[in-house]
């Protein structure tokens, strides 16, 4: 009898919550849609200008306009770029913390020069990036890197900094190797803190080759928005950017999925 009362609490728990997620998601579609129907009225009653602030249905002819004109080739660029920058980033900030955090002393050099680093303007460095490694793909997936790595590597170094200072000195107490506490201790602690700088990562990419396409381009998403804005042609800016984050959200549903596997 217990069991079963257990059994329906738990039914009933889980119904709730299941209802709190469906609740939450259609309020959320039903901002969105009231949002483009108020948009698509203001326009066509004149009290915003369209010219300025496009308008839903324009959007969408835009986007129908743009499927048949390789769209698909500016997303590819765009989602090729992004990854790769973001890749790279990830395995050199994780290989760069792991060195600092083995040496205290470079760690305790490098620490002034990594805040300023971070603190720096990436766009800035733009063109002197162009010219260093040259135009087009590969300047903006190095911008990509140059905007996540030290991210990466301040957060992956406070992390492994912070891992439990108890267990670290139980584990020395056996003999253990600064390679077995780091393999057998610190990493697998940080697990969570390298999900989350994937999570931020992924963002911080798509920005760095976003940025490096409004400077040199010839295709990505990036590129429209520049060319969009050079013609005035708005409505194809603004469905660009519709695209871009659509786009971020599904790379960003990409990391979750990502930290379900890992955490398995």
């Amino acid at each position: 009898m217990k069991n079963r009362q257990i059994s329906n609490e738990r039914k009933k728990y889980l119904k709730k919550i299941k209802l709190n997620k469906f609740l939450v998601i259609l309020t959320q579609v039903l901002i969105l849609v009231g949002f483009l129907i108020v948009w698509e009225l203001l326009a066509n009653a004149n009290i915003i200008d369209s010219f300025i602030t496009s308008q839903p249905s324009r959007i969408f002819k835009t986007f129908t306009n743009l499927v048949s004109n390789e769209l698909l080739m500016h997303i590819k660029v765009t989602v090729y770029e992004t990854f790769v920058g973001f890749g790279l980033g990830t395995l050199l900030g994780v290989g760069i913390a792991i060195i600092l955090w083995w040496s205290k002393f470079l760690a305790k050099v490098s620490e002034p020069f990594l805040v300023v680093l971070n603190s720096l303007p990436k766009v800035a460095l733009g063109p002197i990036i162009i010219i260093w490694v040259g135009s087009g793909t590969p300047a903006i997936i190095v911008m990509a890197i140059a905007i996540s790595l030290i991210v990466t590597i301040l957060e992956m170094l406070n992390g492994y900094l912070k891992t439990d200072k108890e267990i670290i000195k139980m584990a020395r107490t056996f003999k253990c190797t600064k390679l077995q506490l780091l393999t057998k201790i610190v990493i697998p602690a940080n697990i969570g803190t390298f999900i989350n700088s994937l999570k931020v990562n992924i963002g911080l990419s798509l920005v760095g080759v976003i940025s490096g396409e409004f400077l040199v381009s010839k295709a990505g998403l990036g590129y429209l928005i520049v060319y969009g804005g050079q013609v005035f042609k708005l409505d194809l800016v603004m469905t660009s950017v519709i695209i871009l984050g659509i786009v971020a959200g599904i790379m960003y549903g990409g990391v979750l999925l990502l930290e379900r596997f890992i955490r398995k």
